[in-house]
């Protein structure tokens, strides 16, 4: 199994704002993750012991992060900020994470230009899928990111 780097140094986020606890493989054009569903995830509900599942998008989201900031750092880079722009057509078998639970999150490339990727996702519980997800996806060029925190501070 190969040792890949710790999440924090994949995603451009800080704590509390990583919810995904480790890279587990990272290809090409896929990644698989875990998170481990305790009071680290801001929107744990201490009363129920349980996080919602529409949370299982920024889920799916950070793996994605993930996988562009990993081959960010192989070419010496730091890991890009990137946006989440939508998500179709999200389903999920539960209507919340409990304590405890090591959710596994894969995430596949299907196309990508200029900037711009949809990617196909999934989260698994014990070997079963308990939801899936499309996401589009885009990461700014470093001048286009320039560009939009100009504009922004007009």
């Amino acid at each position: 199994m190969a040792k890949y780097p710790s999440i924090e140094q994949l995603l451009p986020h800080d704590k509390p704002m990583i919810f995904v606890d480790r890279a587990i493989d990272i290809q090409v054009d896929s990644i698989h993750c875990q998170v481990e569903i305790d009071e680290h995830i801001p929107f744990f509900n201490y009363d129920t012991k349980t996080v919602p599942a529409y949370v299982g998008i920024e889920f799916m989201a950070q793996s994605i992060a993930a996988w562009s900031g990993y081959h960010a750092l192989i070419q010496y880079q730091q890991p890009p900020i990137g946006f989440l722009l939508g998500s179709r057509r999200y389903s999920s078998d539960i209507e919340a994470f409990t304590q405890g639970q090591q959710i596994d999150i894969y995430a596949e490339k299907i196309m990508e230009n200029d900037g711009m990727a949809v990617f196909s996702a999934r989260m698994e519980w014990q070997e079963r899928t308990i939801a899936t997800c499309q996401l589009n996806v885009y990461v700014p060029s470093k001048e286009k990111l320039k560009e939009m925190k100009i504009r922004s501070q007009q």
